[in-house]
């Protein structure tokens, strides 16, 4: 979604410069009663608000489509996790797995969805797996729910992007994303380091 947002507000950007370029270059033509108005009309509202009116809109109509694509909402293969962070780590517990944590590591299936209830223990933190999903604040006594999903198994990085004193910014925890067998062996305890 990044990308074609940028992509759209660069072709923006563009051509509001090209028609500002060309109304200083064409302002040295005489003004007067026989100047064309509807010459003017045009580059002002055919280009200058049409344009980017009608890309602006596709943008957000896309921004909306992917946006609802994105938010937590029931699903029949959905997975809970909670994430509680609290100084220097982060506490991942299983709603398929009553009573079980993982430290600074969260273990997810691969190709499903993953509600991931964030709160925390003491300061904001910022819950954030840039290959999985967008950033979003770890808050005191409030939770707040990101979906994630991983298209493959494997290994995501996280980081945790608000700064709470020295050394925090060099705070990491792992994603570990598990095909569908490993994902059972991993809810029933069988051979897997957390």
């Amino acid at each position: 979604m990044w990308w074609v947002l940028l992509v759209g507000s660069t072709l923006i950007f563009l051509f509001v410069m090209i028609l500002l370029a060309a109304a200083f270059r064409q302002r040295s033509a005489p003004i007067g009663p026989a100047h064309d108005s509807g010459r003017e009309r045009l580059w002002i509202m055919g280009l200058g608000l049409a344009f980017p009116l009608t890309v602006l809109a596709a943008l957000l109509a896309y921004g909306l489509v992917v946006g609802e694509r994105l938010a937590p909402k029931p699903h029949p293969d959905l997975v809970t996790v909670g994430a509680e962070a609290s100084q220097w780590t982060w506490r991942f517990t299983y709603a398929d797995a009553p009573g079980r944590e993982t430290w600074n590591v969260l273990h997810i299936p691969a190709g499903r969805p993953v509600d991931v209830e964030i709160t925390t223990t003491d300061v904001i933190h910022a819950f954030w797996v840039p290959r999985l999903a967008g950033k979003l604040d770890a808050i005191p006594g409030h939770v707040n729910v990101l979906r994630i999903e991983a298209d493959e198994p494997g290994e995501y990085h996280g980081v945790s992007s608000e700064f709470s004193g020295p050394g925090y910014r060099n705070r990491r925890f792992l994603v570990v994303a598990h095909p569908a067998a490993d994902w059972t062996a991993f809810l029933n305890g069988e051979g897997m380091d957390e």
